[in-house]
């Protein structure tokens, strides 16, 4: 069948980067390895600018370099499970092996942010540091990965977009058929990584870490957000379809998976905001007392 003509061809990249004989580095697991170095290095110099912490105590490099071991394994366990549970747990039930083909994708975002979560906590406890300071940071940094993971997911041609045979940029995908969609990872790496990368950056600028819980508040509402909205483009996922209606749309009625864990992140964020904004307050009016 011809290729439409309002339509991008899919880029033909080579999933493998680097072979050695049956040895082989794709380029999915580098843009999560990219993602986590490149995040451990910003977490590095936000910890050692004493400025932003106002007198509290922060983490120290040394720190963030061992928290980071910690949240790689949180990512890929989290990431991992999640997908396995909130996406497709009957078809790994049918074939548990394939929950270890991690190279052809399948990774939940919010799975690896409870993954993450958890691992990091561990790590507060074991060191005796600040539990939301740890979280902070990596509010920080994590858009870095959301963005490297979102590129990732692009190059392996999954997640693609809902049908748009009249978008100028659609693209065809090899695995969807010959309608062009939209190329919705790149809207969510532009919306979950580069613009939010930019908010927090500008949000730890203002605020600093002098108040914990805020960031990772921020980071929370952000991101839900931005999946929420680039859900509208994004094809959900085959075995799922629309849950609680036919479409997405107010006479649809239908909500994607993503939208839907989305909501309680919101939720999450908009709490810590308001706790992170009523501890500064509580501060303030002590300090005006003495």
């Amino acid at each position: 069948m011809p290729m439409p003509l309002l339509a991008l061809p899919f880029p033909h990249i080579d999933p493998i980067a680097i072979e050695f004989g049956p040895f082989a580095i794709r380029w999915y697991a580098l843009a999560y390895v990219a993602g986590i170095v490149l995040g451990w290095w910003y977490a590095r110099r936000l910890a050692a600018n004493e400025a932003l912490w106002g007198g509290l105590r922060a983490p120290k490099p040394s720190d963030i370099d061992d928290m980071i071991v910690w949240a790689a394994l949180g990512i890929v366990l989290g990431g991992r499970i999640g997908y396995v549970l909130f996406y497709d747990l009957e078809g790994y039930l049918q074939s548990p092996a394939e929950i270890l083909t991690i190279w052809r994708g399948g990774m939940s975002f919010h799975g690896g942010l409870i993954g993450t979560a958890v691992a990091i906590a561990l790590f507060a406890r074991s060191r005796g540091l600040r539990l939301l300071s740890l979280f902070d940071v990596s509010a920080v940094v994590a858009p870095i990965g959301l963005f490297t993971g979102r590129v990732a997911n692009f190059v392996n041609g999954e997640l693609w977009g809902r049908p748009a045979p009249d978008l100028p940029w659609g693209v065809v995908f090899p695995r969807a058929g010959s309608i062009p969609r939209h190329p919705s990872q790149l809207y969510e790496a532009f919306a979950e990584g580069i613009l939010l990368l930019v908010v927090m950056a500008v949000a730890v600028r203002l605020a600093g870490f002098r108040r914990p819980g805020l960031l990772t508040g921020i980071f929370a509402c952000g991101y839900a957000l931005a999946r929420i909205v680039c859900e509208v483009f994004r094809e959900p996922d085959e075995h799922l379809g629309f849950l609680f209606g036919s479409a997405l749309g107010p006479l649809g009625g239908g909500v994607t998976m993503g939208q839907l864990l989305s909501l309680p992140l919101l939720l999450l964020g908009i709490a810590l905001i308001w706790a992170a904004s009523r501890r500064s307050r509580a501060v303030s009016a002590r300090d005006a007392s003495v």
